[in-house]
């Protein structure tokens, strides 16, 4: 099961690298039209964070250092982010690896007041379906934003 868990998160993080390389770095730093939205950079950025943090800080004890709200304004190279997408795969293959998903996760976050919150962590392979959970909503989410982008920048649809 843990293999095809981390399988499907890795197919997700390729997924949202080869969209954002596709977009290019002018389009991919590009913030849809839209109130709160965010870019494909961005969204992946923040992807990167989710698994470090939960699937090394919160189920290990690891931690990889995570600024969120910095994750929301990234910008950058493409070429870079992709890099760095890369090296994350690897870094998550590992953390997988070492979780003992029976157990409860080394560093749970505090302040989890409602049951869906706690259920999160209840053990440490709960933690890793949590990580999928995220990477499938954002790769929706980029997904959209990426056709959205692609649309305002090719014009109306004649």
């Amino acid at each position: 099961m843990r293999d095809d868990l981390l399988r499907y998160c890795d197919e997700a993080l390729v997924a949202m690298r080869d969209m954002v390389v596709e977009l290019r770095d002018q389009l991919a730093n590009r913030r849809p039209d839209l109130p709160g939205a965010n870019s494909p950079f961005a969204i992946l950025t923040h992807c990167l964070g989710v698994c470090g943090y939960w699937a090394s800080s919160v189920n290990l004890g690891r931690v990889v250092p995570r600024d969120r709200d910095a994750e929301f304004t990234a910008t950058g190279p493409v070429a870079d982010l992709a890099a760095r997408t890369d090296a994350l795969r690897s870094d998550l293959a590992d953390w997988f690896a070492a979780a003992d998903v029976d157990r409860p996760p080394a560093n749970p976050p505090g302040g989890l007041g409602d049951d869906r919150d706690r259920a999160i962590v209840a053990t440490q392979g709960s933690v890793l379906l949590h990580v999928y959970e995220e990477l499938a909503q954002h790769r929706g989410q980029l997904e959209i934003t990426r056709d959205v982008l692609r649309a305002g920048a090719s014009g109306p649809a004649a």
